[in-house]
């Protein structure tokens, strides 16, 4: 590679040649000469900035403008004449974020982040002006994670407007942003944020030194900086959670937990993360304490479903017949009767095909997404039914295990459910109950025995922590929850010092 780390010239023609050499004669490098008029003299300046990524109109009128039509020192400046680069920054420039820079490296990756970097002749020295400009998407409806009570908002691609939207809601002064970069060519911008006070500070050191061990050439979504930073990499389960709204890594943080942003993605990390997190909606906190209780407890019993029942349908089936009413048992039978399958080949093909019709709707175009789904859940269905290839309760079985999977508010959890069904569908299949309580164990020790930045993925649940049930399973009124979780905000453990009651004398 090209060895940048030099130090400038003072000559204005070397600046030039050798920033066109460093970018490979690149055409949309635009360097825009011009002169600093003083009293009595001009000085020869040089503008270099990238096509697309800054403001020409934001350039001309506080950088060329004000350079070009007035003398930069005056009479009334007096004596000696200050030194010009200060002067220039300090009284001449009307932007806010300006800076010297003394090496063409640090120009040249100015220049990539959508700055404006001005060279003058005879000086080995220049600054790097803010000018960034390029095309971006506009805040919209967060696209997975809706609701129908609360904030409408979603992260952007550009993440000094996320951090904007984190701050717009956590107005505290103690809300510290650190900013990183990674990766050898994109270089790019990640911004760890966390609360001064409520948040250990340990965990912000260890995700600054996990974030400094990367050494890749890109990173082009959060997801790059997840496989990196997590604690277990042979795990199908989620570690690190991603969520798209502000007002959840607000509440995060005001947990105790530190969030990543990067930029480029709509996405943004939070560490710590428990297992139970990935099953906690944001419209929870925004209804009735009781009506987020029965919801909560909905997405529990739909894991179950989405995880266990065509497992349970193979083994009761398959070797344990006993366990069905006498009329159930008959009208299955009946169904089943041309069916050349075995129930757990009955139900590998169902759910095979139910997983590539999910697949096609995804990345089919939107105008066709939903002729694919009707014929998918519909016609095939049907057909396959009317063929005696499947039995209707396999449809059955497998279209309640299909709804229930979305019920799971992460969609990351949710592959994780879809995932482990099948594991527990083979034990089924070849051991009936007793090989699913052996998975389930399997499960449970595994979860057991994952870390998220060295706190226990099952906790409060196990270790068990009978003050933050308040918010597992059953979800206690705001009034109630006055202490921060105990495995985050060991810090500043209360959120609430004293609550007043709101019913009259």
């Amino acid at each position: 590679m090209t060895d940048i780390s030099s130090k400038m010239s003072a000559s204005l023609e070397t600046h030039i040649e050798r920033m066109k050499q460093l970018t490979f004669w690149s055409e949309d490098l635009i360097v825009r000469k011009t002169r600093i008029w003083l009293e009595d003299r001009s000085i020869k300046a040089v503008l270099f900035y990238f096509d697309g990524l800054c403001d020409e109109k934001l350039i001309y009128s506080s950088i060329l403008e004000p350079l070009m039509n007035r003398p930069v020192l005056r009479e009334e400046d007096g004596g000696e004449a200050p030194d010009l680069l200060d002067l220039l920054l300090e009284s001449v420039l009307t932007v806010g974020d300006i800076h010297k820079f003394g090496s063409l490296e640090s120009g040249l990756q100015s220049l990539m982040s959508g700055n404006v970097a001005v060279m003058l002749d005879g000086f080995a020295q220049g600054l790097s002006i803010s000018m960034a400009g390029w095309e971006q998407r506009a805040i919209t409806e967060p696209t997975n994670q809706t609701v129908i009570r609360g904030p409408k908002e979603a992260f952007t691609e550009n993440i000094h407007v996320n951090a904007a939207m984190v701050r717009k809601i956590v107005k505290y002064p103690g809300l510290v942003l650190k900013n990183h970069t990674v990766g050898r060519v994109t270089h790019t911008n990640v911004s760890v944020m966390y609360i001064q006070g409520i948040a250990d500070e340990s965990v912000y050191e260890e995700v600054a030194r996990r974030l400094g061990t990367i050494d890749t050439d890109a990173i082009l979504e959060s997801s790059y900086i997840e496989e990196f930073i997590q604690d277990e990499a042979y795990t199908i389960f989620p570690t690190i959670q991603n969520t798209e709204r502000p007002d959840s890594v607000a509440a995060a943080l005001l947990e105790g937990r530190v969030a990543i942003l990067i930029d480029g993605t709509p996405h943004v990390l939070i560490v710590p993360a428990l297992f139970v997190q990935f099953f906690q909606a944001a419209e929870d906190y925004y209804h009735r304490a009781d009506i987020s209780t029965l919801i909560r407890g909905l997405r529990y019993f739909g894991l179950f479903i989405a995880t266990l029942v065509p497992a349970l349908y193979i083994a009761i089936t398959t070797y344990h017949q006993e366990m069905i009413p006498t009329q159930l048992l008959m009208s299955l039978s009946a169904q089943r009767e041309g069916v050349p399958f075995p129930a757990f080949v009955e139900a590998m093909i169902m759910e095979a095909t139910y997983e590539i019709l999910r697949e096609a709707g995804v990345r089919m175009p939107r105008a066709v997404g939903q002729a694919v789904s009707i014929v998918g859940t519909l016609v095939i269905g049907q057909a396959a039914v009317e063929a005696g290839i499947i039995s209707a309760s396999m449809i059955i079985v497998v279209s309640i295990t299909a709804i229930a999977s979305y019920v799971i508010p992460e969609f990351d959890m949710s592959i994780a459910v879809r995932i482990s069904r099948f594991f527990f569908m083979g034990l089924a299949a070849a051991f009936g109950m007793f090989g699913i309580f052996i998975g389930i164990n399997v499960i449970l020790l595994h979860l057991s025995s994952l870390r998220s930045f060295g706190v226990p993925y099952m906790s409060p649940v196990g270790p068990f922590n009978f003050s933050d049930q308040k918010d597992v399973i059953l979800r206690v009124s705001q009034r109630s929850m006055k202490s921060r979780p105990s495995m985050f905000g060991k810090l500043n453990p209360f959120r609430q010092r004293h609550s007043r009651s709101t019913k009259r004398p």
